[in-house]
This record gives structure tokens, C-alpha cells and sequence, in this order.
């Protein structure tokens, strides 16, 4: 080593000195040449007088003569073994030492390889409350203003826990990536309307082809790319619930199957950038995207022998070689279409206009052997806000649905036809109190005619909602949105036409 190297030299320079005789002596430097002499001479000036300084052991370098004694000597030789034995001590510690941050970091390299110390955990919890000001909301009275996105907005809903979400999510290796989410804010259906139960949202793997994940296979339950909004995360969402349209295509936006998609690299940038832009995308779910699922819902077990199969697609487009004011502008377009036979979940029902009662056995058996076929279409473009945005969807097509009157009054499944979308306008500012603070207004407006495949019988419902609100994001771990919303929705339970305004508020925290 270098340092004992250079210690072992200044000991032996240390140790090579031995005593000598000092003495005084008259030195002349020539005034010429400028050469030293010890006599006087001819162009010689007289320098000085001279003593010779002698070392403590005696030893002079320039007549090699010795004055310590031996014992001084033995003395020396010893402490300079002891230096040299204390230097070989340094250099194997510091070898010990090497070795050990090497094994340690094998050590470390090992265990970042083990798929368990590669799993992220994150989540977010939305606390929400709902206030009616005017309206139907007195069950039995009226219909009572009821929505299928919110189980809050009732009668006496005030505070709920809307989302409890964690999320468990990493690569196992370069190939194979795993998501699992599960929510603790569900419900169960009784008379009482149990709240906060545990249930089961995501858990699907992520099989890609290739490093740059641009192809891979999504297997088991997760999202089903139909529409824009039904992708986007509840936790990026603006509005407070999604619009009923597409989302009456796939109830919780979930289901058991297995999904392809192919993302270019250069998109998954785009895409990525404007995430860091704060700007709220809908995932990566492909530019293409082909899947079978069961098409029953979530959490329930397939019925029939019949998959349903989705086509999803895609583009976000640079619009900034429009010049300006499109400088920066990212557009993004797109459509889906969806088939499959859907079985009807029946039960009993009492119709709020007429009160007749349907049975549940009886409107089970006009159901057609496997389910009744249902197939959409879906349109969508996002202007991302940069600072104005919008956002609109639509869909159409057929699908099972009750006709209470059908079946001789007792009720019946048919397949009628359905439509519907909505059209949202917002608009980002910036640095509002803080450097992270955002605050985003928005307008949405949406409208359906068609089945509620979600609820029991599959009603025909008729929806007419417009929501004003704004929402502030005071930094990444907080946000609050407020929002007003003058509704008129079919209640689904029994099929009672409900309209109202509501005042809305929304904590949510991510973590």
C-alpha cells in the first residue's frame, strides 16, 4: 500500500541517523564562479563560520562515524519492527475490510435479484361527503335520489369512505411485473347497507415479450379497456364519479381474463412526460389493445360458456406542429368496441310508479339460454389541459335489459338498444400557494339511455347529470375537490325517476 510504503521510508530515513562530532568551519564563496570553499584564496570572500549540527543518535551522514551506544541502538532497531509489525496489521485490516465490502455488496446484489425486495406499496384513501339541497330524497315519499357511482348519495348519507385502496406492484424480473389491489371501502348488500368490507379490485401479472415491456400479455383480473375514463385511476380522476354511459358497460371497469397490448417506446415516453407535467392520463393500456374475459362482472363467477372480447385503441398526437397556440398540445384519440353474452342476475323487484311486484323467478325465466348478446361501440378525445382542456366519449349499441311490463306485467330480459356520453371542460393553474400546488375547475355534463347491467334485473335507466366543481391538489400527498351537481337518475332498485342538487366534498390522501 502506498501509505506503508511511505511510512516504512520515513522510518528507515528516521532510523539511518547516527551521532557525529560537530565543529565550527570557515567557508568562502568565489565571487565568480560562486563556488564554496573551506580556504581562503584569490577572489574568495569570506561567507561565515559554520558548525556542524549533530543528530541525537549520534550518527553524521557525512563521515558515516557512530556515537549512540548499543543499547540505544537495540532500542531503536525495536521500535522500528514494532512500526513496521503495527503497518502489516493496518494492511490487513484494511484488506479485511475490502473483502468485507465486497461480499457485502454480492451480498446486497443477491437480494435485490429476489422478486419479494422488488415489490412497491402505495395507496390512497377518499373521504367523501354528500349533502342534498333540494330534490327527491325521502324513500317510499319519493324515489329517492339514488346513484350507481356513489352508494353516499341517499338520505342521510353524509360522510363515507369512498376508496381505501393499497396497491402491491413491482417487477419480478425484466419479463414478468405482478399488480395487486385490493380496496377496504366496499359494501355488502343487506338491510342495513354494510359498509368498509375488504374486496378483491385487481390481481393480474404482466407478461411482456421484450425489456422495453412494448409487448405483453395481461392474465387475470383487471381492467377492461373500454372507454378513456373507465382506465383512468379514481385517484387522477377530476370528477368525482365516472359518467354512466361507458361505465354501464363494465360495472367496476373489472373482470377475469386475459388482455395483449403493444405500446411503442416512444409513446410510453409521452405518456410518462405528461404524468410529470401533472397531467392526468389514463395509464398505459396500449395504443392496441385485444382481450377475452368472462363479461359477468367483477368478483362474480363466469355463468355461461361465453366470453366476452374487447378491441381497445389508442393515439396521443403532438399537436405542436400546428404552430402556436398548440405548442406543447397533446390530443388523444381513440375507440373501442366490445361483444359478448351477458347473463342477467334476477331478483325481486317493486316498481315505484305502478307498485307491482316482480319476482324474480319469473323474470328469470324469459331469459334466453346463455344470456342476451350485448355489443358497443366507443369514441373518445382528450385535449390534455395545458392550461384549457376537454375531455368527451361516447358510446352506443344493444344490450340486455328489463321491461317491467313485459312477460304479461311480471317483467321480462330484452335486448334494446343504448347510447350515451358525456362532455367534461377544465382548465390547470399552477403554483396556487405553493410551488406543487394546482388548482383544476371543471364542467361535466353527461347523459345515457340504456341498462344497468350492474344492478339486479339489469334495469333501463335514464340518466341526466351536469357537475360544477374545482379541484385543488395542495400538494402530491393532499386533495380536496368540491363540486355541485343537479342530477336526474333512475334508481335502480326500483326503477323510480329521481332528480336533486347536491353539494359534494372529497378528501383524498395518497400515500
Amino acid at each position: 500500500m502506498t501509505l506503508s510504503k511511505l511510512t516504512l521510508a520515513m522510518a528507515t530515513a528516521l532510523s539511518a541517523g547516527a551521532s557525529y562530532n560537530s565543529y565550527a568551519m570557515d567557508l568562502y564563496v568565489d565571487t565568480k564562479t560562486k563556488q564554496i570553499f573551506a580556504e581562503p584564496g584569490l577572489g574568495r570572500e569570506l561567507m561565515g563560520s559554520f558548525e556542524q549540527v549533530t543528530p541525537k543518535n549520534g550518527y553524521s551522514k557525512h563521515d558515516g562515524t557512530h556515537h549512540g551506544s548499543d543499547n540505544e541502538l537495540t532500542s531503536e532497531n525495536a521500535e522500528i519492527q514494532t512500526i513496521k509489525q503495527d503497518l502489516e496489521l493496518k494492511e490487513n485490516e484494511i484488506k479485511a475490510l475490502k473483502e468485507s465490502v465486497v461480499s457485502t455488496r454480492e451480498e446486497r446484489a443477491k437480494n435485490d435479484e429476489k422478486w419479494f425486495n422488488k415489490i412497491n406499496v402505495r395507496g390512497y384513501t377518499q373521504l367523501r361527503y354528500n349533502q342534498p339541497i333540494s330534490g327527491d330524497r325521502v324513500p317510499g315519499e319519493d324515489p329517492e335520489l339514488r346513484s350507481v357511482g356513489d352508494g353516499g348519495i341517499k338520505n342521510n348519507g353524509s360522510f363515507t369512505f369512498r376508496r381505501v385502496r393499497l396497491v402491491f406492484s413491482g417487477d419480478i424480473n425484466d419479463y414478468v411485473s405482478l399488480y395487486l389491489q385490493p380496496d377496504f371501502a366496499s359494501s355488502v348488500a343487506s338491510d342495513i347497507d354494510n359498509q368498509n368490507f375488504a374486496q378483491l379490485r385487481d390481481a393480474y401479472a404482466d407478461l411482456a415479450f421484450d425489456k422495453k415491456h412494448e409487448y405483453r400479455i395481461r392474465a387475470g383480473q383487471s381492467k377492461v379497456p373500454f372507454g378513456w375514463e373507465n382506465l383512468q385511476s379514481s385517484q387522477n380522476r377530476l370528477s368525482l364519479d365516472r359518467n354512466d354511459a361507458l361505465n354501464s358497460a363494465v360495472p367496476s371497469e373489472r373482470d377475469l381474463g386475459l388482455m395483449a397490448y403493444w405500446t411503442p417506446e416512444h409513446v410510453q415516453k409521452l405518456w410518462k412526460d405528461l404524468s410529470k407535467k401533472g397531467l392526468k392520463t389514463s395509464g398505459d393500456y396500449g395504443i392496441l389493445g385485444l382481450g377475452v374475459y368472462n363479461g359477468q362482472g367483477l368478483n362474480r363467477n363466469e355463468t355461461n360458456d361465453d366470453l366476452y372480447v374487447v378491441a381497445h385503441s389508442t393515439y396521443p398526437i403532438e399537436l405542436g406542429f400546428l404552430g402556436y397556440p398548440f405548442t406543447g398540445q397533446v390530443l388523444e384519440v381513440g375507440a373501442d368496441y366490445i361483444n359478448g353474452q351477458f347473463d342477467v342476475p334476477t331478483g325481486d323487484m317493486t316498481v315505484f310508479d305502478t307498485k307491482a311486484k316482480l319476482k324474480g323467478d319469473d323474470i328469470a325465466d324469459t331469459k334466453p339460454s346463455g344470456g342476451v348478446r350485448e355489443e358497443r361501440y366507443a369514441v373518445h378525445a382528450i385535449l390534455f389541459p395545458q392550461p384549457f382542456g376537454l375531455q368527451a366519449e361516447w358510446n352506443w349499441g344493444k344490450g340486455a335489459a328489463l321491461n317491467p311490463e313485459g312477460n304479461d306485467g311480471k317483467g321480462s330480459i330484452e335486448r334494446r338498444g343504448l347510447s350515451g356520453g358525456y362532455v367534461q371542460a377544465m382548465y390547470k393553474i399552477d403554483h396556487v400557494f405553493r410551488d406543487d400546488g394546482v388548482l383544476i375547475p371543471y364542467v361535466k355534463w353527461q347523459t345515457y339511455r340504456g341498462a344497468w347491467k350492474g344492478a339486479n334485473n339489469s334495469p333501463y335507466t335514464k340518466v341526466d347529470e351536469v357537475e360544477a366543481g374545482v379541484e385543488y391538489q395542495i400538494m402530491k400527498a393532499l386533495e380536496v375537490t368540491l363540486a355541485y351537481s343537479t342530477m336526474d337518475r333512475t334508481n335502480v332498485r326500483n326503477l323510480g325517476q329521481a332528480s336533486g342538487d347536491m353539494v359534494r366534498a372529497q378528501v383524498q390522501w395518497n400515500y
